[in-house]
């Protein structure tokens, strides 16, 4: 379940001492709330039913599959319902296939949420074989929902960002070069990209 709170702030202090600009970084703007979600399929459900569109827009079609599949969304309810009956939820049809490759791996047994390897970039690699479920979805799932300390979504533009505002940078790092800062980082990398987002937009800063 995420990162906690003591676990959050020790791992930023541990970065404070070693980084000047982020420690005053972290004085200025205080220390983020912690990001959890539940471990489980329902997340990178949530996660399939949230791409490309608002956040409202998620909020209603996961309502309406709420109230078609039942509360718990069981994977082989949602396997039954046919392409009509799904569609009137709001699903499109890639997201339905989406959903469906999802759902086909958890009620085979090929995906066990609660068996995941503990090697962060294999359990990475296990996650994507979902259709619809890239690096970026799988990271965040493991940082969020697991709790994995030092998930490190490089690619992901807040994080990016929020270097680039930490750090003064003369630009935003790109992919590469945000991998290659966080190096020094290891194995804090999780609370320091949740640190990312926190800054990223900061009026502190």
């Amino acid at each position: 379940m995420g990162i906690q709170k003591t676990e959050l702030h020790a791992s930023l202090n541990f970065i404070a001492e070693k980084e000047p600009d982020f420690a005053r970084a972290l004085k200025r703007t205080g220390y983020p709330e912690p990001r959890i979600r539940p471990t489980g399929y329902t997340t990178l459900l949530r996660t399939i039913v949230g791409q490309q569109v608002s956040v409202a827009a998620a909020a209603s079609v996961w309502a309406k599959l709420e109230a078609l599949l039942g509360p718990a969304m069981p994977p082989d309810a949602l396997l039954a319902s046919d392409f009509d009956a799904l569609r009137g939820c709001g699903l499109s049809r890639q997201k339905q296939g989406y959903a469906r490759s999802l759902c086909e791996l958890v009620v085979s047994g090929a995906l066990q949420f609660d068996s995941l390897p503990a090697d962060d970039e294999s359990a990475i690699a296990e996650l994507t074989r979902i259709k619809g479920i890239g690096r970026w979805s799988a990271e965040i799932y493991l940082l969020f929902a697991e709790g994995r300390p030092d998930i490190w979504p490089a690619g992901d533009l807040g994080v990016q960002a929020g270097l680039h505002r930490i750090f003064a940078l003369p630009e935003r790092p790109d992919e590469k070069q945000a991998r290659a800062m966080a190096e020094a980082w290891r194995p804090h990398r999780g609370a320091v990209a949740i640190f990312t987002w926190h800054c990223y937009d900061n009026p502190a800063l």
